[in-house]
C-alpha cells in the first residue's frame, strides 16, 4: 500500500467503528436482566425491587393506596401484594400465577417444592393454632416462605429473612 493512503484507510476504519457502535444497541440496555412476566425471586417482582421505598414506588406511579383496599397496592402486579416497614418493602406475597424461577408458588404440591429446594428449612406451625406450616429458603438476607397444608402450597412469600421469619413466627392479619 502507498503511504499516502494510509491516512485514508485508517479514517475510512475509524468512520466505520463509530458508525457500528451508532448502529449497535447500548450495552447497558442489553445486558439489563429482566424477569419473565408470572415470575417473582429473591429480588422483587418485574420491576419491583425489595428495598424499594413506599415514597419511591408511589411517585414512579408503581404504587397506590385505594380507600378500598386494606393497604397499598401494586398498580401494575395485581397478583404481588407488598408489605413496607418503616417505609421500606421488605415482604412480597405472591399469588397465582406468580411463580419462582423453579415454578414454585400457590398451587404447587408440597412434594414438588421440597424437591426444588432440598435444602430448605421445615418449619412447624405452633400447635393448636390455624396457622399453616412452612418452607423456608434462604439465599443470604432474602427468603422464600412457602406456607402449606402438608400437601400444597397454599401461600407464598418473597422478602428479607428477618421480616419473613418474622411472619411465620408472629402470624400475620387478617387483612
Amino acid at each position: 500500500m502507498k503511504p499516502r493512503y494510509v491516512p485514508l484507510v485508517l479514517a475510512a476504519l475509524l468512520l466505520l467503528g463509530v458508525l457500528a457502535a451508532w448502529a449497535r444497541p447500548p450495552e447497558a440496555a442489553a445486558a439489563t436482566p429482566t424477569r419473565p412476566a408470572n415470575t417473582i425471586d429473591f429480588t422483587g417482582v418485574r420491576d419491583i425491587e425489595l428495598g424499594e421505598t413506599d415514597a419511591q414506588l408511589t411517585s414512579e406511579g408503581a404504587l397506590t393506596r385505594p380507600q378500598a383496599a386494606c393497604g397499598p397496592v401494586l398498580t401494575e402486579i395485581s397478583q404481588a401484594s407488598p408489605v413496607f416497614a418503616d417505609g421500606q418493602l421488605v415482604i412480597l406475597w405472591a399469588n397465582p400465577p406468580l411463580t419462582t424461577p423453579e415454578g414454585v408458588g400457590v398451587g404447587t404440591p408440597l412434594a414438588t417444592a421440597q424437591a426444588a429446594y432440598p435444602d430448605a428449612t421445615t418449619l412447624s406451625a405452633p400447635p393448636g393454632t390455624y396457622q399453616f406450616d412452612g418452607l423456608m429458603v434462604t439465599n443470604g438476607d432474602r427468603s422464600y416462605l412457602f406456607l402449606h397444608d402438608s400437601q400444597t402450597v397454599r401461600k407464598a412469600v418473597v422478602g428479607y429473612t428477618d421480616h419473613v421469619q418474622r411472619l411465620f413466627t408472629t402470624g400475620f392479619g387478617s387483612c
